[in-house]
């Protein structure tokens, strides 16, 4: 008796029930009447990001830190263990972390680095376009 005078909805009565559509019907509607119209908001957006990099010169340095080394080193070694594609022509290496510093050497990690600035924008900068230190000889013991 108590249970049924007792309402289950948490008290909130001004909120009205959301009414139940149709699947499908909402994006009929849009897709007939969108079909052929441009959207114009992501069009000057698209315009905007590919305009961004060629018209403000980057801030940062043009080399690559060793921090910024040691971690795609690991995150390339990591992929490699895990049977990722190998971007290089292997000549009997092995171990993936040699082979990530033989794709680093010749510029084909696929990574971006994304340099966060103090006023919370980014540079956004490819493996291939940062000069990197020639200290991976000491660590595997090359020339």
């Amino acid at each position: 008796m108590a249970d049924e005078d007792y309402e289950m909805d948490g008290g909130y009565d001004d909120e009205p029930p959301e009414p139940e559509l149709d699947e499908g019907v909402e994006e009929e509607a849009d897709n007939e009447n969108n079909e052929d119209v441009p959207d114009p908001l992501l069009g000057e957006n698209e315009e905007k990001q590919d305009q961004q990099p060629s018209e403000r010169p980057r801030k940062t340095s043009k080399y690559m830190t060793k921090y910024e080394r040691a971690r795609i080193l690991g995150t390339r070694a990591l992929q490699i263990s895990m049977n990722a594609p190998v971007m290089v022509e292997l000549e009997g290496e092995t171990d993936p972390l040699e082979i990530a510093m033989k794709e680093l050497r010749e510029r084909k990690i696929p990574f971006t680095i994304r340099r966060y600035l103090p006023d919370g924008s980014y540079e956004d900068w490819g493996v291939d376009e940062l000069i990197v230190e020639d200290s991976w000889k000491r660590q595997v013991g090359g020339d």
